[in-house]
């Protein structure tokens, strides 16, 4: 009797485990950075809001001696710092941070952006990205920090 043998086409169970054994070694690699990557360009979004918090304090000055405390719907000058508002969210426009205002005065104010959700994971330099904006006299453009967040 003559038997030919017939040669199978396709993979083994082995050739499989091993592709996908490498797939996952790239995924465990590469996931981690995509998401340190997504972090960083979403610092964009606390950036904004400084930015934009700085704008209305600056429109505020025009009118009023001291800078605002508050945030709020619009720009109201009160009696003092604290008692003056300006139209600026507490939130950034994606949500990604919450915006406060401390040490407001007639010559400077702090406005800080705290990150909230997943974006608290973010660091740049061994530190963690809370945004600050510090607007005073002898810094009228406001020193941001951290630096390497900026």
């Amino acid at each position: 009797m003559n038997m030919k043998r017939t040669r199978v086409r396709g993979i083994t169970l082995i050739e499989l485990l091993i592709a996908l054994v490498i797939v996952g070694i790239l995924a465990s690699v590469a996931y981690p950075a995509w998401q340190s990557s997504i972090r960083k360009s979403r610092r964009a979004d606390g950036h904004a809001a400084l930015i934009a918090v700085q704008l209305a304090q600056e429109k505020l000055r025009s009118s009023c001696r001291f800078y605002a405390q508050n945030l709020g719907a619009g720009n109201a000058c009160g009696a003092n710092a604290a008692g003056s508002t300006i139209a600026a969210q507490a939130a950034s426009p994606d949500g990604h941070y919450t915006i406060t205002l401390s040490g407001a005065s007639a010559t400077g104010y702090t406005a800080t952006a705290t990150a909230v959700g997943d974006q608290v994971k973010d660091e740049a330099g061994g530190v963690t990205c809370t945004l600050a904006i510090t607007v005073s006299a002898a810094n009228p453009n406001g020193v941001r920090s951290p630096a390497d967040c900026w």
